[in-house]
């Protein structure tokens, strides 16, 4: 192993990344995040807490998994937040006394106490920080690249700490991480070896307040006084269970098999025992009112059913839970998550009613641990504004005991409600960023909103933060994005965002580059510069096709440009072409960002070995490929106006050829392929059966699911739609296929569009292939960077 290149820049940057001020006290605040934190963290001395020489112990495993050959160059020490951290929770990188004379090593030694922090997950973040800043490496999921270790030197000649080292303290306690929804769009078919690294990851980025709602369906089967042929009817299948928990659905894509139910309880507990060796506090789940319900068996008052807080039966059902888990796993912590109305709208607006509907929820958990504190995600606060007025909002906050609640501020990177609530009318919160939906794959993100939003949220008057979060519905994806908000649990001042990414693109590929260091200057301005304060939610025609018959298209789409800038908005859109034709999301110039795909290719002569940035070529590749093919489609859509059928026939050639050639560049990477998906689906089945179901529900989420009809497509239609090679070409080709030779030959024979005709014949299509059996590549073929060059020459030059 070579050593490192040295940074570029180094003095200047390191001097302001590494350099932390003291954390700014939040005016009025401290009540709020004092209470949370004696009651969460202590919980009167029940809750179990691995003891100090375990947490160093877990500390280490961490890095013997991440880089063994230096598993004897650190070593790790819990110390109190009274000691070395002044109070609060930190890490503290420092030299080995015996190190100094040969100028280098954090060496193992007796004499030396290199990384020290409160916790286990503090001191994987003081590692994972010297690893970046000191050695040039880089750490993310394995599925956007893994980790570049290559820039780390040889035991031996690692790089000293200046002085008597650096203390980072988190100017907030809490790090919180996941969505209710992310164990269905990403975690469904983990098993302990992908849960191992996720639990690593969480700890090197710091995460120390991580949802863990894995197996909750058999802590149900045994708190539940009912059959287990009624539970059949209530729970979801392993692909849906996030909505069924929700109380959205029930039954869809089930039963769960008693082989599901126990191999998931059984995950769960390794899991839990994983979090609690390192110091996090997992957050298990509470009763949220909603229970199966059948009247004589009749389906049709099947099967989910929102019990009234007035009946003691909830108070005995949420109680008996909360017990059933603390039985099953320990005492193991007082943070519970509860999300009544998630996607739902409750039956009143009446204030007296949702205050008493807050009470029996707490108050089951509090039966069930005295100590409990209620964490709600406040999507609902988001999803159904018209209805949670300041009135509604209040009655919910207020309805349990000061100190008792902690409120995830989810969407906060683009819409943040602390600033319209009065910092939640005095209820802490967690400054989270939302970011994905349905794990679509789409460059996207706000850097500039995380750099400096949780730093405003926490300096604001009268601040309640307590922490900041990542709440994405799938994970996976833009690692820039969540590498700057991991760091954020750490950083007490804004952050030059330009700068860091210069030191972002040298970690992230092992070296320097001045091509991709331009491209990410771009990428910056461009594709992470969202400031239209629209979700991110892909919508490219390819893989979110529209529904409409083109005969109710808008004149104005003859006289379009391909893109207009509509400076109010400070973004890009497509142009308006009807009422009702979707929109792909455009906040940026495609040409910039093609720009940025050209720089990136001219490095490939000095990258092309790096998976980081084979992973970063195929996306920029990916995502410029699929807004043009945005493009083809309404020139298409134009020509068919005009009954052009010489110009349709070009067109379509042209959309169908970019889905073709798109599919074979994410076929290069393993990282973009359907196959994994569904045989990680069908490795967790024991049966014939199982097996048929789980590759069913896999194939089910990303396409089109829950109420479709033979001539109408369900409203959850593309929603977690994926860029995947195998999928493009089975899925979204032959529907777009069908779509253009319904168009070609309406002009032919001079007859107008038969929508309903083609969505009877895509329909019967889309539930054929759910049904399948077809194998899939797991592994890539073809050369990344040759195909990326071949396309970018064949649609850009």
């Amino acid at each position: 192993m070579r050593p490192p290149t040295p940074l570029p820049f180094l003095p200047l940057l390191l001097l302001l990344l590494l350099l932390p001020s003291p954390p700014a006290a939040a005016a009025g605040g401290a009540d709020g995040w004092e209470a949370i934190g004696a009651a969460a963290a202590a919980g009167g001395g029940r809750r179990r807490v691995a003891s100090p020489e375990g947490q160093e112990a877990a500390a280490a495993g961490v890095l013997r998994r991440l880089l063994p050959s230096h598993a004897r160059s650190f070593r790790f020490q819990i110390v109190s937040k009274g000691g070395v951290c002044g109070g609060s929770s930190c890490f503290r990188i420092s030299n080995a006394d015996g190190s100094r004379r040969n100028g280098a090593e954090i060496l193992y030694a007796s004499t030396a106490l290199p990384i020290q922090g409160t916790t286990a997950v503090e001191l994987a973040s003081g590692l994972h920080w010297y690893l970046k800043y000191w050695c040039g490496a880089h750490i993310s999921w394995d599925k956007t690249g893994g980790a570049q270790l290559a820039s780390v030197p040889l035991p031996g000649s690692l790089p000293q700490v200046k002085g008597t080292g650096v203390k980072i303290e988190r100017p907030v306690p809490w790090n919180y991480y996941q969505n209710v929804v992310t164990s269905s769009y990403s975690f469904v078919w983990w098993d302990w070896k992908r849960w191992e690294k996720e639990i690593d990851w969480m700890a090197l980025q710091g995460i120390n307040l991580p949802l863990a709602f894995t197996g909750q369906e058999a802590i149900w089967q045994k708190s539940f006084n009912v059959t287990d042929r009624d539970l059949d009817d209530f729970f979801g299948g392993p692909a849906f269970l996030a909505w069924a928990r929700m109380g959205n659905l029930h039954g869809w894509g089930g039963p769960l098999s008693q082989n599901w139910l126990d191999q998931q309880l059984t995950l769960q507990n390794k899991i839990l025992s994983r979090m609690i060796e390192l110091g996090m506090v997992p957050v298990l789940p509470s009763f949220s009112g909603n229970v199966p319900n059948t009247v004589d068996g009749d389906p049709r008052w099947c099967c989910t059913y929102l019990l009234d807080p007035s009946d003691a039966l909830f108070i005995d059902v949420g109680q008996a839970f909360i017990r059933q888990q603390m039985k099953e796993y320990g005492d193991i912590t007082n943070i519970y998550n509860c999300d009544t109305f998630n996607e739902n709208t409750p039956p009143t607006n009446e204030p007296a009613y949702i205050s008493s509907l807050g009470s029996a929820i707490y108050e089951a958990m509090s039966r069930g641990n005295k100590d409990a504190v209620w964490l709600m995600q406040g999507w609902l606060f988001y999803s159904d504004a018209a209805f949670w007025k300041e009135p509604q909002m209040k009655a919910l906050l207020h309805s349990v005991p000061t100190g008792k609640m902690i409120v995830l501020d989810l969407f906060a990177d683009v819409k943040p409600i602390w600033q319209m609530s009065s910092q939640f009318y005095g209820v802490p919160y967690i400054w989270c960023m939302l970011h994905n939906f349905g794990g679509n794959i789409e460059m996207y993100g706000i850097l500039d909103s995380i750099a400096s939003g949780p730093i405003d949220a926490r300096t604001s008057h009268n601040s309640t933060m307590v922490g900041v979060g990542m709440c994405m519905e799938g994970i996976e994806h833009n690692p820039v994005v969540y590498e700057l908000m991991s760091e954020m649990a750490f950083r007490s001042q804004k952050v030059e965002v330009e700068d860091w990414l210069k030191i972002y693109s040298y970690r992230r590929y092992g070296q320097s580059n001045v091509e991709v260091e331009k491209a990410w200057g771009i990428l910056y301005h461009t594709i992470y510069n969202c400031t239209d304060g629209i979700a991110d939610h892909n919508k490219d025609y390819i893989v979110e096709f529209p529904d409409i018959s083109p005969n109710s298209f808008s004149s104005d789409v003859s006289k379009r440009k391909a893109i207009s800038e509509v400076k109010k908005h400070r973004r890009f859109v497509l142009s308006e072409v009807s009422a009702s034709l979707p929109h792909p999301h455009l906040w940026y110039s495609t040409k910039e960002a093609i720009k940025a795909l050209e720089l990136f290719l001219n490095a490939g002569n000095d990258l092309s070995k790096s998976l980081t940035y084979r992973y970063d070529l195929v996306d920029l590749t990916r995502q410029s490929l699929s807004k043009l093919a945005n493009e083809v489609y309404l020139d298409a859509m134009n020509a068919y106006r005009k009954k052009d059928s010489n110009g349709l026939n070009f067109y379509t050639k042209k959309f169908l050829e970019l889905i073709v050639d798109i599919d074979t560049l994410l076929a290069s990477d393993d990282n973009f392929l359907l196959g994994p998906w569904l045989e990680d689906a069908k490795s967790l089945a024991r049966t014939e059966n199982e097996r048929k179901q789980y590759e069913w529900n896999a194939r089910t989420q990303v396409t089109m699911w829950y109420d479709n009809t033979k001539t109408e497509q369900s409203k959850l239609h593309d929603y977690a739609n994926k860029f995947w090679s195998g999928l493009l070409k089975s899925y979204y080709l032959p529907r777009a296929s069908k779509y253009f030779s319904r168009l070609t030959k309406g002009l032919q024979e001079n007859q107008s569009f038969q929508l309903e005709e083609w969505r009877k014949d895509w329909i019967a299509y889309s539930n054929e292939w759910q049904s399948g059996k077809e194998l899939y590549a797991v592994k890539a073929t073809g050369d990344a960077l040759a195909i990326s060059s071949s396309l970018f020459k064949k649609y850009f030059s």
